[in-house]
This record gives structure tokens, C-alpha cells and sequence, in this order.
């Protein structure tokens, strides 16, 4: 196994919108968006608000040729990207990734009206960075160049949602977010997507006590995440979209409970950093 980084790093946690009270300051308010590093290469995932304090980090770091990946294109997932300041970078190179869409959108069509009225004052040609649009399919594998491919699989989740597979030098880390359940049943296409995997960090929005209230909603549960680890033997679990009405305390509590069901359990802060392998 090679000795090169292969980690992930939190800037956004929360789901549906950011939570800007004391209550939620130590796990963090902002919606989601992941830094993946691979070697050299830097990839994210979404762009909720996390991607301002993600985008403000790489630039300063000089990072200016990166990969973003969208999961799907709700608010609390994409609006960050107008803040995301490496866009802005002239010198800077981003390729923008979708496969979500249940339609013929495109990726640069869904970017092009978000960035525009009546949701946002100016377009997408503001960005100032070379911006390259890819569209794919739900279940295709991209192969990115520099030893990294990326599986993908459908979520059950309004509107489409994908997830992403990483998998580089032997090693691999799933981000599943945004996506419900069946009753108890594990989801087989899921489980085999995850089989094995050193992380996964998946939505879990709700409690199991909380969904029946949220039934269509697409979302998923702590203990359905801790299930689906210990089933695909899952080297960490990161518990991740938190839910707005989910304070400090009851996601300490969420952490402390998920632990005893599944001892690879850790829940998702802003300024985690965790290594696959």
C-alpha cells in the first residue's frame, strides 16, 4: 500500500440549511462539503456554505486545479459554489461533476440557473478560473487520470442523487449522502457499493424514532448507517448531514450511542480530518 495521502477533510456537515447558534457552533453550522485529497490531487464533494471556508483554504494554500462534485442540486448542497472562491482564481482550472440529473439537464445548464435571476445576481460567467463541465450517468465509473477512479450508484432521494466511490492505491472511501430507506431492508446495490470500503460517510439525517415522521423526505438514519457498515465490513462510519433541530448535545449523544452499535462510528465536525487505511 503506497504511503501517499489519501484523507478526507469536513468544512460542511449539516443538511437542509446552516445553523448559525452557539448550540451547533462546536459541531459546526455550515451544509455540506467534503475535501478529498488523493496524493496530490484535491477533490470536493458539494458545495453547501462549507465550500466559503473550503474555498478560502485551498487559495490560500495556491491549490488551482481541482475536481468538484456534486451529489445532487438542492440548495444546501450548491450554495456555497458562488463563494467559492477558487472559481474566481484566473489562473485557477475546475471541473465541475453531475450525474444526478432524472432529465436532460446538464451540469452547466444547472449552474447556469442557480448563477443567475431571480435566484443570484450575476452568471457563471463571472468565474474567472477555466471551469470545464462534465455530465455523466449514475453508474458509470469516471477515471480521472493519477491512479483514481470513482464509482458511482443512484440514491433514493427526490430529484436524483449520486454517490461516489473513491477508490486510489488500494484504498477507498464512499460519500453516500442524501438518500432513504426501505423499512429495515439494506439496500443491496448500496451494500455492494460500500463493500469493504475503508470510510464511508453517509446521510444520517434522522433517528429511527424521528423518520416516520419524514417518510419521502430522502434521507436516511444513524442506525440504518451503522447497519450497513457492519454488514459491508466498513473500516470507519462518518456520520454526516445533520439535521438543523440536531444540536451539539444530541449529536454528541448520536456519536456515543452509534459507537456502542458500530465501534468505527464518528461524527462528522467541521475540521475533522480523517485517513483511509
Amino acid at each position: 500500500m503506497s504511503d501517499a495521502p489519501f484523507n478526507v477533510r469536513f468544512w460542511g456537515v449539516r443538511g437542509s440549511m446552516p445553523a448559525a447558534t452557539a448550540s451547533h457552533v462546536g459541531v459546526g453550522g455550515n451544509t455540506s462539503c467534503v475535501e478529498m485529497r488523493c496524493g496530490d490531487r484535491v477533490l470536493v464533494f458539494d458545495a453547501g456554505t462549507g465550500a466559503h471556508p473550503a474555498g478560502k483554504a485551498l487559495r490560500a494554500e495556491g491549490i488551482r486545479n481541482l475536481d468538484l462534485f456534486f451529489s445532487h442540486c438542492h440548495y444546501d448542497h450548491i450554495l456555497g459554489l458562488p463563494f467559492f472562491s477558487p472559481v474566481y482564481d484566473p489562473a485557477g482550472r475546475i471541473r465541475l461533476w453531475a450525474g444526478h440529473f432524472l432529465d436532460d439537464m446538464t451540469c452547466e445548464e444547472m449552474v447556469s440557473q442557480f448563477m443567475g435571476p431571480p435566484f443570484f445576481p450575476v452568471g457563471p460567467t463571472c468565474m474567472k478560473a477555466l471551469i470545464e463541465y462534465r455530465d455523466f450517468s449514475a453508474g458509470d465509473t469516471l477515471e480521472i487520470g493519477d491512479g483514481i477512479d470513482i464509482a458511482t450508484v443512484r440514491l433514493n432521494h427526490p430529484g436524483g442523487a449520486v454517490a461516489y466511490r473513491v477508490n486510489y492505491q488500494g484504498r477507498s472511501i464512499c460519500y453516500a449522502t442524501d438518500t432513504e430507506h426501505i423499512g429495515k431492508v439494506l439496500d443491496p446495490a448500496l451494500l455492494a457499493f460500500i463493500d469493504n470500503a475503508d470510510i464511508v460517510i453517509y446521510d444520517a439525517t434522522y433517528t429511527d424514532e424521528e423518520l416516520p415522521h419524514f417518510l419521502g423526505y430522502g434521507h436516511s438514519t444513524w442506525q440504518h448507517g451503522a447497519n450497513l457498515c457492519a454488514a459491508a465490513n466498513v473500516g470507519k462510519y462518518v456520520i454526516f448531514h445533520h439535521r438543523l433541530e440536531h444540536d451539539d448535545d444530541t449529536l454528541n449523544q448520536i456519536e456515543a450511542a452509534a459507537r456502542k452499535a458500530f465501534p468505527g462510528s464518528v461524527l462528522a465536525r467541521e475540521g475533522l480530518c480523517v485517513d483511509a487505511g
